[in-house]
């Protein structure tokens, strides 16, 4: 099928499908950065030992980060498979 779609797409069509598809992990590189910048920002917060309220700043930091990252692999996954299938009217 895929072979298919792809003759049939003229070299206009075939670009943006190809722009869209690195869009698509440049999205992903983008949720895994600011993941890490989280969980960066979270460790930091638990190394502070003056203040003990700043840990649960820590605990958030550490929940954004994984919860950032599964967000990305899903919406990851899931324009991938658009893609694949060729639906792009309903991303």
């Amino acid at each position: 099928m895929d072979n298919d779609l792809e003759r049939e797409l003229i070299i206009r069509d075939y670009l943006a499908r190809q722009r869209t598809t690195l869009a698509n992990k440049r999205t992903l590189l983008a949720f895994v950065r600011t993941s890490l910048y989280f969980l960066v920002s979270g460790t930091a917060l638990f190394e502070v030992k003056e203040l003990t309220h700043v840990r649960e700043l820590g605990y958030l930091a550490f929940g954004l980060s994984l919860t950032l990252l599964i967000i990305g692999f899903v919406n990851y996954f899931r324009i991938r498979a658009r893609l694949k299938k060729g639906n792009y009217l309903k991303m």
